[in-house]
């Protein structure tokens, strides 16, 4: 098979994502005619048609949206290419790129982390963000390594690697002033409390939905939030009681002042790291996947 023309590929994606020929030939400020002949070029290369008639306009058949799909990843990864290269060229050490899901308590990020950063001379880039997104970045290699509250979904066309690398038991915390109503042991107390809890998309709100079925506690729930950081700041505000990993007990008890209501250690939070490789390379890397381990009673 003949290596593939990337610049037919080029002007194919233009027009895949500017939904035709005409307006990748405006964008481009080439001739219809040129773009037109390129297209049809790839199409001849690949053996199957890109585009179909649709109307007055065109539209991908499926093998055109598999391929804009893998053009979509090739050329994000040529315009990442040269800030690249000069980073790395005129970084100084070990540049360790780290994807956090949102929805990861930041305390456990920071411990999950703390043997990588033991590496001699490293520069560590930390980026926040939607799970699947950061799973594109990973599979694109502008990050490292992902650390998440689950592991990668099954996909054919995405080949990351999941690795569990930490757990932690859950407790519940509430400011003074909202502990203050609690009237019954604890967990039937949480009843009689208004609660913050992650939304339905994150891995622990089943565990937590579970727990409380089981206690027979039906939940006043007063807000749901994707990022853990945010639940607990609303937490401290005084907007109600929340739960949050065990390890995170003295910094939450002692420096930011809030009441530990009772522990639920049979509600554990499962800690991932997820690489783009198998047999992972990167000292860092690998320095946090060595380190697997019980968080529960770990110093924050």
């Amino acid at each position: 098979m003949q290596p593939l023309n990337y610049r037919h590929l080029y002007y194919f994606w233009v027009a895949a994502k500017e939904g035709g020929i005409a307006r990748a030939a405006e964008r481009l400020g080439m001739a219809v005619q040129t773009v037109s002949t390129q297209v049809r070029e790839l199409e001849r290369e690949l053996g199957y048609a890109l585009f179909r008639s649709a109307g007055r306009g065109v539209e991908l058949t499926e093998a055109g949206t598999t391929a804009a799909r893998f053009a979509e990843q090739i050329f994000q990864l040529g315009e990442a290419l040269p800030a690249a290269v000069q980073d790395a060229a005129t970084a100084q050490g070990l540049r360790l790129a780290v994807g956090i899901s949102d929805a990861l308590p930041k305390l456990a990020v920071r411990h999950l982390l703390q043997p990588a950063t033991q590496t001699p001379d490293l520069r560590l880039l930390c980026h926040e963000g939607d799970f699947d997104d950061l799973l594109a970045d990973l599979a694109l290699h502008r990050l490292d390594v992902v650390l998440a509250d689950r592991p990668a979904p099954p996909n054919p066309n995405l080949r990351v690697f999941s690795h569990r690398v930490g757990r932690a038991s859950v407790a519940w915390y509430a400011p003074a002033a909202v502990a203050s109503a609690v009237q019954r042991p604890f967990p039937a107390c949480l009843a009689d409390l208004p609660l913050l809890l992650p939304t339905a998309d994150s891995a622990l709100r089943g565990r937590l939905d579970d727990w409380l079925a089981r206690h027979g506690i039906r939940p006043q729930i007063v807000g749901e939030f994707e990022d853990s950081a945010l639940l607990a700041t609303f937490g401290e505000s005084g907007f109600g009681a929340f739960p949050a990993p065990e390890m995170s007990s003295e910094e939450l008890t002692g420096a930011r002042g809030l009441t530990l209501i009772g522990r639920s250690p049979d509600v554990v939070e499962h800690f991932y790291a997820i690489s783009a490789q198998r047999k992972v390379e990167h000292p860092a890397v690998r320095k946090l996947l060595d380190q697997a381990g019980d968080l529960s009673d770990a110093v924050a």
